[in-house]
């Protein structure tokens, strides 16, 4: 507070919020499953774009060096068709359109005979995809945010930790596949250099060897790196969703209700019972006491219960109130201490007593009778 000229000003401040526990607090706690299945729902998952970049590099590569000679085929047929039919014609015959047709026919050629190919690798990007994260569809990573055209937010992703990150991974797989080609470069510039003197196919088939050698040696360096990313990942998202004891507590109240509020409920729940326990009373037969501590009501009714039943008890204040209300309605009441003290400690209320208290409860119930000269 600070007072100048007759004037207060009055700071208040949330002292919570540089608690630890507070909701700024320190992330100690491991992410509850609720906080795991909100984040999964939101598409927010551990996994490695690079594991399924490994996968269908690998399998790209693969494919292209057993069927290197039945593409190859394929695409010499195409090249033969369309120059054939360039020859066929003349200048002025050539037309646009003309010309337009059959780039076309050879689109349409090279991407059915890729196809089978382009299915292989989407099927294997798929199950890449899978064995990392449980099939589940989310469309919340589609749906717009305004607060990814916020320039302010935009700048600040930019110079984030996890930028910075991604950028020295990033350099690191460049310097990774730069060595990678040059390694296997050097022994094969000697061929390289005299490829002037091959033929057409031989020099073709040398590139063609060169390209799946290197794409296969990258390949197998993507596994690596899509592996360690892999790791990373898991323990970042697993790090990220960490929770404050604050935000522990608050989901919990927000998922089981507030403790507070709980207590209240099982408080009035048990004054709802004691009412009706309560109520009971009067048609009990005898109340035995122990006699301060304990008072429990007895009933038996031989047409209903196989053994005499227990309609109410209670200790101290409450056993007082069993009392009362025996006295106001003329119930007989029994002092007998080891007798109370048992059926309290063991028999529920609306139970039946159990054998072994047949005799001693059998006692009591007969003197009552005798007294009220019930038989």
């Amino acid at each position: 507070m600070i007072e100048k000229d007759s004037l207060k000003v009055v700071y208040c401040y949330d002292l919570q919020l540089f608690a630890k526990d507070g909701p700024n607090g320190e992330k100690t706690e491991e992410p509850t499953s609720k906080k795991l299945s909100d984040a999964r729902k939101k598409g927010q998952v551990g996994k490695s774009k690079e594991v399924t970049t490994a996968a269908m590099l690998l399998t790209f590569f693969v494919l292209l060096k057993f069927f290197i000679g039945y593409l190859g085929g394929r695409f010499l047929s195409c090249f033969e068709y369309v120059f054939k039919h360039i020859s066929e014609y003349g200048n002025d015959e050539f037309t646009v359109p003309l010309s337009s047709a059959l780039m076309g026919d050879m689109v349409k050629y090279i991407l059915i005979t890729g196809l089978p190919f382009y299915a292989v690798i989407f099927v294997v990007a798929f199950i890449s995809q899978m064995a990392q994260i449980k099939w589940k569809v989310s469309f919340e990573p589609m749906k717009p945010k305004f607060s990814k055209f916020n320039p302010i937010s935009g700048v600040k992703r930019i110079f984030s930790k996890n930028k910075l990150f991604e950028t020295l991974f990033d350099t690191a797989k460049l310097v990774i596949l730069c060595a990678v080609v040059i390694s296997y470069l050097k022994d094969k510039w000697d061929l390289v250099m005299k490829m002037y003197s091959y033929t057409l196919t031989q020099g073709i088939a040398l590139i063609g060897d060169i390209i799946i050698d290197i794409g296969m040696r990258v390949s197998m360096w993507f596994i690596v790196i899509g592996a360690a990313d892999f790791a990373y990942q898991k323990w970042k998202f697993h790090d990220d969703m960490k929770m404050t004891k604050q935000e522990v507590k608050d989901e919990f109240k927000n998922s089981e209700g507030d403790p507070k509020v709980k207590s209240q409920q099982r408080a009035r729940m048990q004054q709802a019972s004691r009412r009706r326990m309560m109520q009971s009373v009067p048609q009990a037969d005898v109340v035995i006491t122990n006699p301060t501590h304990f008072a429990v009501a007895i009933k038996y009714d031989k047409n209903e219960h196989e053994a005499p039943i227990v309609l109410a008890k209670g200790a101290d204040y409450l056993a007082r109130k069993i009392k009362d209300v025996a006295a106001e309605n003329s119930i007989e009441i029994v002092e007998n201490k080891p007798l109370a003290r048992m059926l309290y400690h063991n028999v529920d209320i609306g139970a039946e007593i159990p054998p072994e208290l047949y005799q001693m409860v059998a006692e009591v119930l007969a003197y009552v009778y005798n007294l009220k000269g019930k038989s």
